[in-house]
């Protein structure tokens, strides 16, 4: 007999595919002249295969970065955040890794087109920190709080306030693109940052 098509299958495989043609034309034509007609002939799917999925463009985006960021992690071989008990070093690790995608085309324009649509649209915005934002900052905080738990930061380090410190100033250099991004300049923003909340009798 022969086989009976895996429906399941054939919906991931076009799932993928539309998150894929989303990526791809965002890099090539830029957020504002992506659409959904762009986006279902590049995937090969119907408009209404994609509006049974998502409501809007910037919805499939966001579940395309989503998948992306899986992507980034699974091919360094992300296992969570590093605690070597050597914080500056894992900061730094962590934050060198976000420099090189970054500086990588393939995350660049979807995490400036997405950017740029969550500051316009609220609710995109409350999604991107909830889904994308959020729970990178938090691995940042855990991090922080094991440090300090161990004597590292001082008792009164406002571990979210120090996470701020550390990316804002990357976030915003890739943002306004006001010199490049190196990991010399992580490294020592990473030197900066710990060095106004080390705790100095740990010393």
């Amino acid at each position: 007999m022969p086989k009976t098509p895996d429906a399941t299958r054939r919906s991931d495989r076009s799932r993928r595919a539309i998150l894929d043609a989303a990526l791809a034309l965002v890099g090539e034509v830029g957020y504002n002249k992506l659409t959904i007609e762009a986006i279902a002939a590049r995937a090969g799917v119907g408009k209404q295969t994609i509006y049974r999925w998502w409501p809007s463009k910037a919805a499939v985006l966001l579940d395309a970065s989503v998948a992306l960021a899986g992507d980034a992690e699974t091919e360094a071989g992300w296992t969570g955040f590093p605690d070597t008990g050597d914080l500056a070093a894992d900061l730094k690790q962590v934050m060198r890794a976000t420099v090189d995608e970054f500086n990588d085309e393939k995350y660049d324009a979807p995490a400036r087109a997405l950017t740029a649509a969550g500051a316009t649209d609220p609710e995109l915005g409350a999604r991107f920190t909830e889904r994308l934002l959020e729970p990178q900052l938090a691995l940042y905080e855990a991090r922080l709080r094991t440090a300090r738990e161990a004597g590292r930061l001082a008792p009164d380090t406002d571990l979210r306030l120090t996470v701020e410190m550390l990316v804002g100033p990357l976030t915003y250099r890739w943002l306004m693109r006001t010199a490049p991004l190196t990991h010399a300049y992580t490294d020592a923003l990473v030197d900066r940052v710990l060095g106004g909340v080390a705790n100095v009798t740990a010393r």
